[in-house]
C-alpha cells in the first residue's frame, strides 16, 4: 500500500519529534504558553535604583536597552568593562546598558548597595545605570523585570552577566548568554540594527 507524500512527511516529522507547520504557528490550540514566547512591554514595569529609588523603566522608551544580571565576584566580571564601553559609545544614539545585581549564582554578590556602587565606579568607572539587586530565577521572588524577559524569550539567566537586548518600543529582541561578550559582533550587530 503506498501512501500519501503528505502522510509520510507527518509520520517523518513525529517520528524526528518535531511539530507540524500548523502547530509551530500557533493553529494547534493545545500548544502551552511555556512552548512559545510571548510579547512583554518591559518598558511598561519599574524597578528600584541601587539607590532605592523607584524607576520608571518607561523613562527607556525611545532607546535601546541592554539588560545585565551582574556581579562584583565573578570570572565574567570584567565584562563591566566592555559595558561601560557599549554605554559611551552609544549612549547619545539612544543606547543604555542597565544592570541588575544578582547574587544567585555562586553567591558572587553580596556586597550591600553601597559596597555594589563603590565596586562599580572605582574598578570600572560604570556610568550606566545600576538597579537593586534582584532575583532572576523562576520562582516567588523573582523580579518582575525577570518575569518578564524570561516570558519574553523562553530564557533565563544561567549563570551572571546574561544580557537581554530590549528594543525602542519595550519589546525583548534577544538573549546573549554570560559568554557572549560586550564586544562580540553578533551582539553589536543587533543593537546597531535596533538603533536604527
Amino acid at each position: 500500500m503506498k501512501l500519501p507524500i503528505a502522510l509520510l512527511s507527518l509520520f517523518a516529522l513525529a517520528a524526528c519529534g518535531a511539530k507540524p507547520a500548523a502547530a509551530e504557528s500557533g493553529a494547534d490550540d493545545s500548544m502551552g504558553a511555556a512552548d512559545a514566547p510571548a510579547k512583554v512591554d518591559v518598558y511598561a514595569l519599574s524597578a528600584d535604583s541601587l539607590d532605592g529609588e523607584r524607576v520608571a523603566l518607561q523613562d527607556y522608551r525611545g532607546k535601546v536597552t541592554l539588560l545585565v544580571n551582574v556581579a562584583s565576584e565573578c570570572g565574567y566580571t570584567p565584562q563591566y568593562k566592555g559595558l561601560q564601553a557599549l554605554h559611551a559609545e552609544w549612549q547619545d544614539k539612544g543606547f543604555a546598558v542597565l544592570g541588575f545585581p544578582s547574587n544567585e549564582f555562586g553567591g558572587q554578590e553580596p556586597g550591600s548597595a553601597e559596597e555594589i556602587r563603590a565596586f562599580c565606579t572605582d574598578k570600572f568607572g560604570v556610568t550606566f545605570p545600576m538597579f537593586a539587586k534582584v532575583e532572576t530565577k523562576a520562582g516567588d521572588g523573582q523580579s518582575p523585570v525577570y518575569a518578564a524577559l524570561t516570558k519574553a524569550t523562553g530564557e533565563q539567566p544561567k549563570w551572571n552577566f546574561c544580557k537581554y537586548l530590549v528594543g525602542k518600543d519595550g519589546q525583548v529582541l534577544g538573549f546573549y548568554p554570560s559568554g557572549v561578550a560586550p564586544d562580540d559582533a553578533e551582539l553589536r550587530a543587533a543593537i546597531t540594527a535596533a538603533l536604527n
